[in-house]
């Protein structure tokens, strides 16, 4: 009886987690360059003092989907798309390098080329691209970030940096909580590759499937019922053993 009410309970408990990934999946289903979120499920034996004949339900994110999400063509001359396999680089909320196919681009009030979720994107440098005060800013097919100054109007373009273009092994990419790219701890990062150009006035949009992940999240909150039926079953049988004990 233990055993069947604990992988009843332990499942409940994992098919909530499940939920809490398609829940972010689908409230990101309108976010640039957003890679939705796998989920895997797979039963684990419990160890410990005794022999391991207790089992439970593990809910598991082994990868993210890779695919690329929908073009959107937006005519804003900073909206880029990189070509292929490619990403863009960004600074990490911890000063790191971290990688994003989101190129919805534009200077913040400090000047610095930041994306739509507040990335500064990085240079070939690998500092972040500072833009002057400028009454025109152009990023180039080759990733190049261009400006105009008031006091140079009659000077056209000058070029401030280029983004940094990368191309990366899928298998070695996760996501972080920022949900950002990232390589491995202490792989070194990348450098530029030359060979990938970027489409403007585009942008890419979230991969993730409205309609399957909605149909997901019913199919789990059936299962999360039928857990808990499932629990109070048990305990119902629990309770007319007890009466049966009880009898003279």
């Amino acid at each position: 009886m233990d055993k069947s009410l604990y992988l009843a309970m332990s499942g409940a408990a994992q098919t909530l987690n499940a939920m809490a990934i398609h829940a972010n999946n689908l409230a990101n289903v309108s976010t640039n360059g957003f890679q939705a979120d796998l989920e895997q499920a797979r039963s684990m034996q419990v160890f410990g003092a005794t022999y391991p004949s207790r089992v439970y339900a593990m809910i598991e994110e082994p990868t993210t989907n890779m695919n690329h999400g929908t073009i959107n063509t937006t005519g804003n001359a900073l909206d880029v798309v990189v070509s292929g396999q490619g990403w863009m680089a960004v600074q990490a909320p911890d000063g790191s390098e971290a990688y994003t196919r989101a190129g919805d681009f534009h200077p913040g009030v400090d000047g610095v080329l930041r994306n739509g979720a507040g990335f500064a994107a990085l240079g070939s440098s690998g500092k972040p691209v500072v833009v002057p005060n400028a009454i025109r800013v152009q990023i180039g097919n080759d990733g190049t970030v261009s400006y105009q100054s008031p006091d140079a109007a009659l000077t056209g373009l000058e070029v401030v940096d280029t983004l940094k273009l990368v191309t990366l092994d899928p298998t070695q990419l996760h996501k972080g909580a920022d949900g950002l790219m990232h390589l491995p701890a202490g792989t070194a990062a990348p450098v530029a590759d030359p060979s990938l150009t970027l489409s403007n006035g585009v942008v890419e949009t979230s991969n993730v499937s409205a309609v399957g992940e909605l149909a997901r999240v019913i199919e789990l909150s059936r299962q999360f019922e039928m857990q808990v039926k499932f629990m109070q079953d048990a305990q119902n049988n629990d309770q007319s053993m007890a009466r049966i004990m009880q009898l003279p």
